[in-house]
């Protein structure tokens, strides 16, 4: 994708899902002026939103977190073990550490928090629509302060191993790793188990982190 020209770039369809109408029509507006996207729907709730990326299938979800009903953070699991081809970038009031986790955890490609400008929150469509993990400058910040000290990666980790981390903290699921290494999806969630017993991490949010932290996800 040319980011330096997004009118010339594919059109990024995305779907906003926040329960207050003022932030869903406030970002419709804002997005609809990007000649490089075009929202496809708008949803009240994290049902509304799962159901939503069922029919329309655009390529980024913006989600909000608390909602009623089936909130953000299990709309986005949902959507991303039904429909890998949508990437979900939260876009929430909370960074506390919990609500963090909770997305990571859940498949979030992205997460920003609502002070975020206009250009920060369309720059981070284009990062995850293409592929990448984008988190805000405050998020990161907790991240990295979760972790006492920068870890060395361990002695052992096979290059596969690492292959598979780097592509895991760019955002790519199971089944889009296979694809980039050309292997099957099932050596692909063995050499992931590999990886958190090595790394001694409970999840792919950890996983990240840590990647992030030593530098293996470049």
């Amino acid at each position: 994708m040319d980011s330096a020209n997004p009118a010339a770039a594919e059109v990024i369809t995305v779907v906003v899902a926040d329960d207050q109408t003022t932030v869903r029509d406030g970002l419709t507006t804002v997005l609809s002026l990007l000649p490089d996207m075009r929202v496809v729907g708008e949803a009240r709730d994290g049902a509304e939103a799962v159901e939503l990326v069922r029919r329309v299938k655009p390529r980024v979800a913006l989600m909000d977190l608390r909602m009623p009903g089936i909130d953000g953070v299990a709309a986005t699991a949902a959507i991303t073990a039904r429909h890998p081809e949508t990437a979900v970038l939260v876009l929430t009031t909370y960074a506390d550490d919990a609500s963090i986790a909770g997305a990571l955890r859940a498949g979030a490609r992205g997460y920003l928090t609502k002070d975020a400008g206009r250009v920060e929150i369309a720059a981070a469509i284009r990062s995850v629509a293409s592929g990448h993990t984008t988190l805000a400058a405050d998020v990161s910040r907790r991240l990295l302060s979760a972790l006492d000290a920068p870890p060395e990666p361990p002695a052992d980790l096979t290059d596969r191993e690492r292959d598979v981390l780097r592509l895991m903290a760019q955002g790519r699921n199971n089944s889009e790793i296979a694809k980039e290494l050309f292997i099957g999806v099932s050596t692909v969630k063995t050499h992931i188990n590999s990886l958190f017993a090595k790394l001694g991490v409970r999840d792919r949010g950890q996983a990240i982190a840590f990647a992030h932290r030593t530098g293996l996800a470049r």
